[in-house]
């Protein structure tokens, strides 16, 4: 029987595919984005082109299968259908929170995926407020070793530890640590948030101590403040985090907080992405890669055909978007004039 953390994982992923755990009344606030159909594009549909880059490494599309899971036995089969499907999409694949790797010799399995996943990016994944509970760079570095992976990356999430029963609440003074991992490490080291949002005063000071790369992770999906109420048994925590429910910024406001800040970092949005279109606005705006996870995981539970079949479909409907607009490539969607922005029209503006 499964115990600690490892149980925790498993709760989790149930939670998460059985209950309803999104933020109540809370959006990614892209539904204020829309697209103004060019009816002659004047490009070849077979001619659209996905491809980028992202930590040193070519992706077939500027996709991210984001942090879920990983330390316990329902995670194994989750996350080598992930790792099997992200390799033959050519997308970058992160892992969940690999303290457990450190913490428990079980399921191990569940986060060295590099036989499943050989030529593209893996994430590893530490909460960040371990750094205030004896972890420190060499335990990173240690984790990237076990993974194999080409980044780690430090995620934040002081609400989801407050409304936890096991909860580290520690956040003093993390950012000299972070930098201290930054200097470090000999891989670069990113910061997520898990479904809050970072904005840009937040980004700044993080990218200032040596952050390569800022998940937003913004509200507008699953709230983790909710997963951990539905887990809790302590009646004071489940009452309190009802207040919370709809907290967080919207995936779209980080996106163009942090890229106001710092305008050229590498930036993924995550948080509330469930299709191409969300993937095209979220682009259009300033981000670089696009991470989906809870669209992903029922497909996972099932076979890495089915994850499969899923990515296909977003990264179908991000070229149909494409086609939509004319653009025949990123670079051509991400300064795209044929977009309007709260009822405000950038091809107006530049007529």
């Amino acid at each position: 029987m499964e115990e600690g953390i490892n149980k925790r994982k498993t709760e989790h992923i149930r939670l998460c595919l059985n209950e309803n755990v999104e933020g109540v009344g809370k959006t990614t606030g892209l539904e204020g984005i829309s697209f103004i159909h060019n009816a002659l594009p004047e490009i070849n549909f077979a001619d659209i082109d996905l491809s980028t880059t992202f930590l040193n490494k070519s992706l077939n599309a500027p996709f991210l299968v984001s942090s879920m899971t990983g330390g316990s036995g329902l995670a194994t089969k989750i996350n080598q259908n992930l790792a099997k499907a992200a390799e033959r999409n050519g997308w970058a694949i992160a892992l969940g929170s690999t303290r457990a790797l450190l913490e428990s010799d079980a399921h191990k399995d569940t986060f060295v995926l590099r036989e499943q996943a050989p030529n593209v990016p893996i994430i590893a994944n530490i909460g960040a407020v371990q750094l205030n509970y004896g972890y420190g760079a060499e335990e990173c570095q240690r984790i990237v070793d076990l993974t194999g992976a080409d980044s780690i990356v430090l995620h934040l999430n002081s609400l989801q530890e407050a409304v936890q029963d096991e909860g580290d609440l520690n956040f003093d003074t993390l950012l000299p640590k972070i930098e201290k991992v930054c200097q470090s490490l000999e891989v670069p080291v990113g910061v997520k948030e898990v479904g809050f949002g970072i904005d840009g005063t937040v980004a700044k000071p993080l990218y200032d101590v040596g952050i390569s790369y800022i998940d937003v992770a913004g509200a507008g999906g699953t709230s983790w403040s909710q997963v951990e109420k539905l887990r809790s048994r302590d009646p004071l925590k489940k009452a309190a985090a009802e207040a919370f429910n709809n907290w967080g910024i919207p995936t779209k406001d980080c996106i163009v907080s942090v890229r106001n800040q710092l305008p050229t970092v590498p930036l993924v949005a995550s948080g509330g992405m469930k299709t191409g279109v969300d993937a095209a606005k979220a682009l259009t705006i300033g981000a670089d890669i696009i991470g989906f996870a809870r669209k992903l995981l029922q497909a996972a539970t099932k076979s890495d055909e089915a994850v499969q079949e899923t990515m296909e479909q977003i990264e179908l409907e991000l070229k149909m978007t494409m086609l939509g607009i004319g653009a025949k490539t990123l670079y051509d969607l991400k300064n795209t004039k044929r977009v309007s922005i709260m009822g405000k029209s950038l091809l107006e503006e530049n007529s």
